[in-house]
């Protein structure tokens, strides 16, 4: 992985760190104080969205830290090895657990006439592609399992033609 490449992932990574970071500490009071105003029918609203805009971010958060161990990994030549397995599950636990927060928002939106139904629907949508993301990554999972196992046949190899000469 070229350098640039890997300075100007670090720089994403960072920045939407300190966007989620932003997030937490401001917004999440923010919506809080304007959640605060719901009529009586709809203030048990209130809780669930903001642990969920909550969770949300901190799942956007595991995520970050996770792909930037990977990419130091990547830069270290040691990305195709089994210590790249635990981020890798780790990215994917976090996107299942965003999916179905997603999920949790719509089927707390979908009673009653809070949202419009095609609000919900629309969730719903947002709920499904996250859970395709995390799909995505078992798929490059499954990837890096046959890369690490052709390493380790590679090294094995690399050590018996070493006895032989």
């Amino acid at each position: 992985m070229g350098q640039l490449a890997v300075l100007a992932l670090r720089a994403v990574i960072v920045t939407l760190l300190a966007g989620s970071l932003g997030v937490q500490a401001v917004l999440v009071p923010l919506l809080a104080s304007d959640l605060g105003g719901l009529d009586a029918e709809y203030s048990y609203l209130r809780a669930p969205l903001l642990l969920i805009v909550a969770l949300t971010a901190l799942t956007a958060q595991t995520v970050l830290v996770c792909v930037w161990r990977l990419v130091t990994m990547a830069r270290q030549g040691t990305v195709f090895s089994h210590a790249a397995f635990r981020y890798v599950h780790i990215v994917i636990g976090a996107f299942v657990a965003a999916a179905l927060l997603v999920f949790a928002l719509g089927a707390l939106l979908a009673p009653g006439e809070v949202v419009a139904p095609g609000v919900v629907l629309l969730t719903g949508g947002a709920g499904l592609a996250v859970l395709g993301i995390a799909l995505i990554v078992l798929v490059l999972r499954t990837l890096l399992a046959q890369a690490v196992a052709r390493d380790v046949e590679a090294s094995l190899m690399r050590a018996e033609l070493a006895e032989v000469i």
